[in-house]
């Protein structure tokens, strides 16, 4: 069983998205370990995306009402995140796709990020950035903070109207893999995630 530990450079950048396209891709299982703010749970949109019968939903670890940092939302109900309270789920023999919460470096409690969490799931990490003004320096940022922890990086995942300057000096300074550009689509539906799934495969093995 391979594990991929979805990331990003920040909130909202389409980790769901992403996980979903991976996950219908590698006819994988989804984990959420940690999910903060109930109003919509991203396994719940995750699963309403995909066209196998062969992915399953895991519950999550921790569900909290709040949505914010782990940390906070854990804090509001009065529930320290340990690192020891994460065990990888049980599968099939299928892959793995696993949903961080925010970015590389957000808390789970005062002393762990979410970046601790793939290492202690010995998950290989796949990073989503965005084209916005100032993506290229959060995108790097997160890049060294990952190799300073040295965790395995399978590849970068861009979301968003292109910008193929950002893209280029981002490639080139962190030499990994670009695996897939999604655009900015207006709705998504599970044919969509489909197309992008197929186009997956043409970097996975680079």
């Amino acid at each position: 069983m391979n594990k991929y530990f979805i990331t990003a450079i920040g909130t909202n950048s389409g980790k769901t998205i992403v996980s979903a396209i991976l996950t219908q891709a590698l006819q994988a299982d989804y984990w959420k370990p940690v999910q903060a703010g109930i109003e919509e749970r991203d396994s719940d949109v995750v699963n309403s995306l995909l066209l196998n019968d062969y992915s399953v939903m895991h519950p999550e670890r921790f569900c909290f009402k709040k949505a914010a940092s782990p940390h906070e939302a854990s804090a509001e109900e009065n529930i320290q995140i340990q690192l020891s309270d994460f065990r990888i789920p049980e599968t099939a023999g299928n892959d793995l796709i696993i949903e961080g919460a925010g970015g590389v470096m957000v808390p789970l409690n005062e002393h762990d990020t979410i970046t601790d969490l793939a290492l202690v799931l010995g998950a290989e990490v796949i990073l989503v950035s965005n084209y916005y003004l100032g993506s290229i320096n959060h995108t790097l940022l997160s890049y060294e903070y990952l190799k300073k922890k040295n965790v395995r990086i399978k590849g970068i995942i861009f979301n968003g109207p292109e910008n193929a300057s950002s893209k280029s000096i981002i490639l080139a300074k962190t030499g990994l893999t670009c695996l897939l550009d999604i655009k900015q689509e207006k709705h998504w539906d599970p044919f969509l995630v489909q197309q992008y799934a197929v186009k997956l495969f043409d970097n996975w093995n680079s």
